[in-house]
């Protein structure tokens, strides 16, 4: 692909917004409470770049005693944890200034509800610079990894596949880019290295490498940079 992208999508939780230990956290304890105790690697390795639907079905059939309002519950109590310690991944306003300056459009797209992103983009910072460019699995017929989701938000901005860039940082939204027919770009910092390896376009380990990777220059300045 020629760099820089017409337009860069990023997953959300783990690129954008620092959550995924947090709701790992909150989802272990729930498990364990009904009955089925995990690490938090166990958690990772099953459920990270899932829905909260997926998470569920998989616990009970691992012999998880869930309630039948368990994922209302995790929701509840992921929001609340979130909403007072989510911070921005490191560097990421960073990258989207980079973006700003070089006009490129961005958008989001996620296995996660609007719900989740209404609590974490604006204790982030983050909730102006994605209005109207928010896309949850919620918006289309599948969840990752189909490309739904990411097809969905190129088509709203009226660019063509090919022309744009995918972020993620799990193996699931990773083949969500490459089936969407998109230059897929793994973010490695959480995730170990090898499981995004044979999917991904290009792999990075620190936000401060994307510029390069994208074809900008390196925007200086910005909170949370």
């Amino acid at each position: 692909m020629i760099m820089p992208p017409d337009m860069v999508i990023f997953d959300c939780d783990g690129v954008l917004v620092d959550s995924e230990m947090i709701t790992n956290r909150v989802m272990q304890a729930s498990l364990a409470e009904h009955g089925l105790p995990l690490e938090i690697d166990d958690i990772m390795d099953l459920f990270v770049g899932g829905t909260m639907q997926g998470v569920m079905d998989l616990a009970l059939s691992m012999g998880a005693k869930l309630p039948g309002d368990w994922l209302n519950q995790m929701y509840s109590e992921m929001h609340a944890v979130l909403a007072r310690e989510v911070e921005p991944v490191a560097g990421a306003i960073a990258v989207l200034d980079a973006l700003d300056a070089a006009g490129i459009p961005y958008a989001i797209g996620s296995n996660g509800p609007h719900a989740k992103m209404a609590v974490t983009l604006p204790k982030c910072g983050l909730q102006e610079r994605f209005e109207g460019r928010r896309f949850s699995r919620e918006d289309v017929a599948n969840p990752k990894p189909a490309p739904d989701v990411y097809l969905k938000a190129a088509s709203e901005a009226g660019i063509v596949p090919s022309r744009c860039v995918v972020i993620e940082d799990s193996a699931n939204g990773a083949k969500a880019g490459v089936a969407a027919g998109m230059f897929t770009i793994g973010f490695h910092v959480e995730t170990p290295k090898e499981r995004l390896a044979s999917i991904c376009d290009a792999l990075f380990a620190n936000m401060s490498e994307l510029p390069t990777l994208l074809g900008l220059k390196p925007h200086s300045g910005g909170a949370g940079s």
